[in-house]
């Protein structure tokens, strides 16, 4: 993902996996138990680095799923077939393994808890794991703020943490829009959308301009690029629209 500057230096901790969780049949939720974790801020994320017994060691980053928390983090991986380290988190991964993590990183891409603005949420694939940071963080904090999600999955089998977001939009100021790139119509929920996100579901399901909503968008280079022209073309001014991007060796 493309990340902001980190302004401090910042030590390899030790992570131990707590639990795992599989979200869909490629995604994968650790919970994490890290010891010195300094906490931090919805939207941020880790580097993780695994090491060989001979000596080799790759990283990559994640964004960070849960709430704040002292100690405990949770990342959801999505599985990449050609992936140096992400078959090994999404697929064999269990408890009590361990790695080094180091973060948080990131200062940008960030919801303040107290903002007291409507919150617009734009994920495209596994972009929703930042945004999920900020819809879970959004509860702990009691906000009363209005949150919208628009959501573009491949498919309804593709859609991450879909059981919890349902019980939120049931419970709390959540509402959720669904776009299915290649879904079936068949497949699709009431309300949901085929296709790619377009100027009729943002005027639809996002907040109007003159809301002055707190807005993010995650996901894929392209899907990111098209959402945010469409946000600018709907009357959103560009400095108000923030944008995390990852591509395939995120």
């Amino acid at each position: 993902m493309a990340r902001t500057a980190v302004p401090r230096r910042l030590s390899w901790l030790v992570a131990t996996i707590k639990e795992t969780k599989d979200e869909t049949a490629t995604a994968r939720t650790l919970t994490l138990e890290v010891n010195g974790w300094p906490g931090h801020q919805p939207g941020q994320h880790v580097t993780v680095k695994l090491t060989a017994e001979d000596g080799y060691s790759t990283q990559r980053d994640y964004s960070i799923a849960s709430a704040p928390e002292s100690d405990r983090l949770e990342i959801t991986v999505q599985r990449l077939e050609d992936g140096e380290v992400s078959p090994y988190l999404a697929g064999f991964a269990e408890p009590g393994d361990q790695f080094e993590l180091r973060g948080p990183i990131g200062g940008w891409f960030v919801w303040p808890e107290n903002d007291p603005r409507p919150l617009l949420l734009l994920a495209g694939g596994s972009g929703i794991v930042p945004l999920m940071s900020m819809i879970r963080a959004h509860d702990e904090a009691g906000s009363q703020a209005p949150v919208r999600l628009i959501y573009s999955a491949r498919t309804p089998a593709d859609v991450i943490y879909a059981e919890e977001i349902s019980e939120r939009v049931r419970v709390s100021p959540v509402s959720a829009t669904y776009l299915y790139t290649r879904g079936k119509p068949e497949d699709a929920a009431s309300g949901a959308h085929l296709g790619r996100l377009n100027a009729d579901v943002i005027a639809e399901a996002a907040f109007p301009p003159d809301a002055n909503p707190a807005t993010f968008i995650c996901g894929p280079a392209g899907f990111v690029e098209a959402a945010s022209q469409l946000l600018v073309a709907a009357g959103y001014a560009p400095a108000t629209i923030k944008t995390e991007r990852f591509g395939p060796t995120s």
